[in-house]
């Protein structure tokens, strides 16, 4: 297996471990950017162009109790705030599958107000 080397101005690794491990946080680092911005944009609000550190302050780093079931992994989120634009970009009504659970699908429930909204 042949690992690109990465070239910064400072930084000159060789085909290495180190150089894989460089071009891994890069790839993981480029991964998770866009899909804060896959998720910004699903949001929408004024959030298409937010940073992810903006994003997981709002809407990720959240306290939710998680319940497996036989066929379902249960993810009830507490009242917040920030639950409206979630649930009005349809998330509480995306089904999903997971694939390395069995196939068990995944279910948001987000407490609002005096009612659960899923």
């Amino acid at each position: 297996m042949v690992i690109l080397t990465f070239h910064a101005e400072e930084f000159h690794a060789e085909e290495s471990a180190v150089s894989m491990k460089v071009n891994c946080d890069v790839q993981l680092t480029l991964m998770a950017n866009n899909l804060y911005r896959l998720f910004g944009a699903r949001i929408g609000n004024g959030y298409t162009s937010a940073m992810s550190r903006h994003l997981f302050r709002d809407f990720v780093d959240a306290t939710a109790t998680v319940t497996l079931t036989g066929n379902e992994v249960l993810v009830r989120f507490q009242k917040r705030a920030r639950n409206p634009p979630l649930i009005a970009a349809g998330f509480g009504d995306t089904p999903l599958s997971i694939p390395w659970l069995q196939g068990k699908h995944l279910r948001l429930v987000f407490e609002q107000g005096r009612g659960t909204w899923c």
